[in-house]
Order: C-alpha cells, then structure tokens, then sequence
C-alpha cells in the first residue's frame, strides 16, 4: 500500500507530504485546485513518461517520493535487480528543467523501466476515460484473461517456436539452391584442410621441432665445447675445483673460515658433474636426421599454402576448420527439409494443445465475467442493462491464441448489446468503466492484484442515487485494499474513510497548490461546499452531515462474501 507521497517544485506544488492510510480515501477539492496533480506524481513515480514541463516554474527540478509497503510479490526482483530488499518500498524520481530524468529504488540507482515492472505489483489506476481503453482487443483479452487467471507466458512461447519453425522451413524451401551451392563451398574447403588434419598445437610444435632439427650441428658443437670445458680437458673446471677442495680440505681443521669455503666447493664441483653428464646424455642421443628435418620442412610449407589460400595464419587453422564444421552441420540441417517438415508438424502441435487449454479457460471465465458485471450495472444506474464477453474465432491462429476478446453492452432492458465504442452515452461509458473495474479489482486472484486501487474521476457524468452506490462500491473495496479516489461527488466523499482536501492559493505572487486532511466540522463544510458551492447554508451543511451519516452505516451488501471466478 502507498503509506507516503512526497512532492518538491511538482507543477504548482513547492512542498507538499501527504500520509496515507488503509481503506478508503478521496481527494476533493476546486476545479484546477490540483487533485489530478497527486495522480500524476504518483504515476511519473511508477515509471510514467516525463518531461520539463512537470518542473514548477523557476525551480532546477522536481522531485517525488513514493514510499509503499513492499509486496511479497516483488522481493524476488528486488533480489534479481540488485535492490535492497526492506518492509518498505522507496521509489524515487527527479526530473529536471531540461527534462532529464533519474530514479531510484530503495536508494540505488534505477532505471525507469525498472519503475515500471514495479508498478505492476503496487498500484492500478482507473482514469475518467478508462473505458477507452477497454475498446482495444488487446486490453479486453488481457482483462479477461488476468481475470481468468490465464498464464499466456506458455502460449506465447509455443507461438514464437512455431513461427521460427515455419520461417526456416520457408526460408529453406525458397534459398535451397543459394544453400546447396554455400553447402558444397563449405563441404569443400573442410575436405581440403581436413586432408591436412592440422593438431591444435601442432603448428608451435612443429616450429620448435624444426627449430632443433636446422640448427642440429651448432647445438652439438656447443655441448661438446662445454662437455670438454667442464669435465673431458686436461684443464677442465671439474679438475681445477677439485684440487682447490683439496688443497684447502689439508689445513682447514686449523681455521674453520676455511671449512666454509670447502663446502662451497664440493657444491660447486657436484653441480658442475651434474651439467657434464646432462651434456654427454644430450650428444650421445643428438642427431642430425636430415630425413625428418625434410618432413617438417614439407609439413610447414603445407600448412602456409593452405593458410594463405584461405587469409589465415597457419596457426588460426585449427580453430577454422572446427568453425566450418559448424556451419557446415548448420547448412545440413536447414538443408534437410524433412527434419525442418517435422519440427513444424512438433510445434505446431505444441501450440494447438496451448491454445485449446487457453480457449477451454477464457469460455469458462467469460460467462462469469459477463454476469458479474451485468449484476454491477445494476447498482450503477443501468437496471436492465447487459454485459456481455463475446469471444470471436480468429480466421487463423495467432500470438495470443485461437479467438479474439470484445466486450459488449446493452444499456437498458430491451436492447442488444453492442461493442462498447458504439456505446454513444459518455456516462454510461464510465458508470460501465466503474463496473467493471470494481468487479475485476473485487475478484482479482489473492496475492496477485496490486496493494492500491486509485479511481481518478471515473465517476464523471454520475449522480443521484447511482453516486451513493458509487462511493459505497469504494467503500467495499477499501476493505480489502487501499482505495483512493478523485471526486467531485459529495456522496463518494461521504462514504470515505479518509478525506484530504486540494487547495489552490496564491503566495508570493506564485499559485501553490496543498493538500490537507479534514475531520469533523471541516469535513462537514467540505461536503457542503461540495453540494452546495462556496456559500454555505444551514441547508447544505445538515444535508452534508446527513450523507455522512447515512454513508456510516453498514451496507447490507458489505456483509455479502465476494465470490471468485
């Protein structure tokens, strides 16, 4: 639920913090004094588009706050988005003169589509003009199946599978030939390079063998200058440290100074027999090979031929090869028309069995749908009146299944329903609106509807007794979710549970716009003014107190248990 609101230099608002409460709230107020401002903040705070015109007039940037009570719904995406999860839910936007625009989450840095995936689980707004909306297919179906509690995630998928087997079954019908011809290329030039069958090391390998084998000679006549050098000379490094060890080894019991260098010198001459040995096992196994030295000579020369013909190195063969591999088995299978025959006849049948299940789930909840509305309609002023979902078969299948969602209405008894865009009455375009917003918001799955149901003057064009049935619907709903309204109807503001009135004034030679909550005799008066304009009399002010009073008491149909489809 929305627990606070917070505006800094938003249109005519300099400050304004609003605490909001469980139940039922209205905002009343003037004409212009700035009651649908609120709404606005709060949508720019879900994520809406804005813009350098939301900035009030000499200010840097607006600001606006939203604190929510954080659903269970939205932990695993805070956790996934890498937001700090809390009991409450912080959003934050500014905009600034240029029309630049930063959010926030929680007090992270945000994206405002990332306000916008929140908003789903937090808020759903009616407008006055909702029920345009409700004359676009699309927006019907997905009514019907969030009310039917329909997952379209599944057929969706099966859709998108289904399409991209039938266009590559197309595609290769239409380009078989240009792919034959790409297929024998590549088929090809992996016969040429696999005749090499190059090893993935194997050209370092190959170098350094090569390496060995051009400078044999010179590599043997190092070895056996050092051998000599150090062990096989009459004067050889071996000898020479010998007798200094033994020279030294004759006194050093007298001077234990030269103990140390002895040791030093037995090191030195074990590692010096050890070099010799390691030379003399490297001359005795050393070998020319003339004949392998031809063969590596042969193999590299293949290898750059085949390299340069293609624009590679030699040593980017190996991952070539395996790369044309791929492509080739890739042209296989889009070549093979069978396989493609059959992985269309699979996900076809995949998207049918979805389908079925999807269209057996919307015949079901569209009677219910249909009735529950109906039965609002009633209460709304349109007694007789119809509702009806009509599901139309498509001519083929689509994205969202085999048929079509439209709604149609009979305003009164006697009459056939009709789409609603042909509906001419503008206020029985609301009252149905209302209707059905207060059905779908009552019968919303648990868990799944948002926290907070604002209704912005969708009750335009209403009066009389219909206004009462209008607040005490509100009123209803407030019980189980928090409900706020826009009105300029004294009998929706009656039958509030909270009443904050919009003020518009002039400071400083500037319009500011506030909001302030009311109790008691100023409630009264607002309610008066209301019904009766800016001059109050003893009349309007009983007649106020009489519709809260009357709002007050229990409803007979608040103790009715609300039904689910």
């Amino acid at each position: 639920m929305l627990r606070r609101l917070a505006l800094r230099d938003f249109v005519i608002v300099t400050t304004l913090e609003v605490e909001l409460s469980d139940g039922f709230s209205v905002l009343t107020g003037e004409t212009g004094a700035g009651k649908s401002i609120l709404i606005d903040a709060v949508q720019l705070a879900l994520g809406s588009r804005g813009d350098a015109g939301v900035v009030r007039e000499g200010a840097a940037r607006a600001e606006i706050t939203a604190e929510f009570d954080a659903p269970a719904s939205l932990l695993a995406w805070l956790d996934a988005a890498g937001f700090e999860g809390a009991d409450t839910l912080l959003l934050r936007r500014v905009i600034d003169a240029q029309g630049k625009s930063r959010a926030w989450v929680n007090g992270s840095p945000a994206t405002v589509a990332q306000l916008r995936e929140a908003a789903d689980h937090l808020v759903d707004i009616h407008g006055q003009h909702a029920w345009q909306s409700l004359t676009r297919p699309a927006a019907v179906r997905g009514l019907l199946d969030a009310y039917a509690g329909v997952d379209t995630d599944p057929l969706t998928a099966a859709w998108s599978a289904w399409k991209a087997a039938s266009d590559a079954l197309e595609k290769a019908r239409t380009q078989q030939a240009d792919l034959e011809r790409e297929r024998e290329r590549l088929a090809w030039q992996v016969n040429e390079v696999n005749k090499l069958a190059p090893g993935a090391d194997e050209w370092d390998e190959l170098n350094a063998e090569h390496g060995r084998l051009s400078n044999a000679q010179a590599l043997m006549d190092a070895a056996r200058t050092a051998l000599d050098a150090l062990s096989e000379a009459d004067t050889s490094a071996d000898g020479l440290t010998g007798r200094a060890t033994d020279a030294l080894e004759s006194v050093a019991e007298h001077d234990t100074r030269l103990a140390e260098v002895v040791e030093v010198l037995q090191s030195a001459q074990a590692q010096l027999q050890d070099a010799a040995h390691t030379l003399s096992s490297y001359l005795n196994h050393a070998d020319l090979d003339p004949e392998r030295l031809q063969e590596l000579d042969e193999r590299l020369s293949a290898w750059m031929s085949l390299a340069k013909r293609y624009r590679r190195t030699p040593a980017e063969l190996p991952a070539t090869l395996l790369q044309w591999k791929d492509e080739l088995a890739a042209l296989d299978a889009a070549s093979d028309l069978a396989a493609l025959e059959a992985r269309v006849k699979t996900t076809k049948t995949a998207f049918d069995t979805e389908a079925k299940r999807v269209s057996a789930t919307r015949r079901a909840a569209a009677p219910k749908l249909s009735q529950a509305v109906t039965a609002a309609m009633q209460q709304l002023g349109m007694a007789g009146g119809v509702f009806e979902v009509s599901l139309l078969k498509q001519d083929s299948p689509q994205s969202y299944g085999l048929e079509s969602a439209e709604f149609l209405v009979a305003g009164h008894a006697g009459s056939t329903p009709r789409p609603m865009a042909k509906v001419a009455s503008g206020g029985e375009l609301s009252r149905i609106a209302l209707a059905i917003a207060v059905t779908t918001s009552q019968l919303a799955p648990h868990g799944e509807a948002a926290g907070t149901l604002i209704f912005d003057e969708v009750d335009a064009g209403v009066g009389g007794a219909v206004a009462d049935t209008v607040g005490r619907l509100m009123k209803q709903l407030g019980r189980d979710r928090q409900v706020m309204a826009v009105t300029h109807l004294p009998q929706v503001a009656a039958c509030a549970d909270h009443h904050f009135v919009v003020a518009k004034a002039a400071h400083e030679g500037r319009t500011r716009s506030d909001i302030t909550p009311v109790h008691g005799e100023t409630r009264v008066a607002e309610i008066a003014r209301m019904l009766g304009g800016e001059r109050l009399s003893s009349t309007s002010l009983a007649h106020a107190q009489e519709l809260l009073s009357v709002a007050a008491t229990p409803s007979p149909t608040s103790a009715r248990t609300r039904k689910r489809p």
